[in-house]
């Protein structure tokens, strides 16, 4: 992840935050496309929800720059969500959810190099929370077989 890259992502995010609503009712549908069995992990009325993705989202956004501050906090998000279900294979069927999202309501602004960005920005994120969501499901593992 280099500067160019936080960019892009930044400036991408910033035609997004208008439309938020609509970006997160698209990615909770291509989330739930992509793998049904994933909406009993959410509640019915997922309009809190809604609000929380893109909130963090954007805080996440804005703290590119200091990614290393910030991704302790990302990992214990993925610690997180193990008592919520998540298994590391979940991370990346959520980036395909979110690149398809950021698609539909970028539009051609979402080209080959802005998508290159999201995807390895995301990727660093994904992988920051699945090690985290991994260990933590070892070590609750671990505490029942004792």
């Amino acid at each position: 992840m280099n500067q160019h890259q936080i960019a892009l992502v930044q400036s991408s995010w910033e035609k997004v935050i208008p439309i938020a609503d609509i970006a997160a009712d698209v990615f909770y549908e291509k989330l739930f496309e992509l793998d049904g069995s994933l909406r009993g992990l959410f509640p019915q009325d997922l309009k809190d929800q809604k609000k929380k993705l893109m909130a963090t989202l954007g805080r996440l956004v804005a703290s590119l720059e200091h990614l290393s501050e910030v991704l302790p906090a990302v990992r214990a998000l993925g610690r997180k969500h193990v008592s919520y279900g998540v298994k590391p294979h979940h991370y990346s069927t959520v980036g395909a959810a979110l690149l398809s999202t950021l698609e539909v309501g970028l539009g051609d602004a979402f080209s080959s190099e802005v998508r290159a960005a999201w995807a390895d920005i995301y990727g660093t994120l994904a992988k920051a929370m699945s090690e985290a969501n991994s260990s933590a499901s070892a070590m609750s593992m671990q505490a029942v077989r004792v």
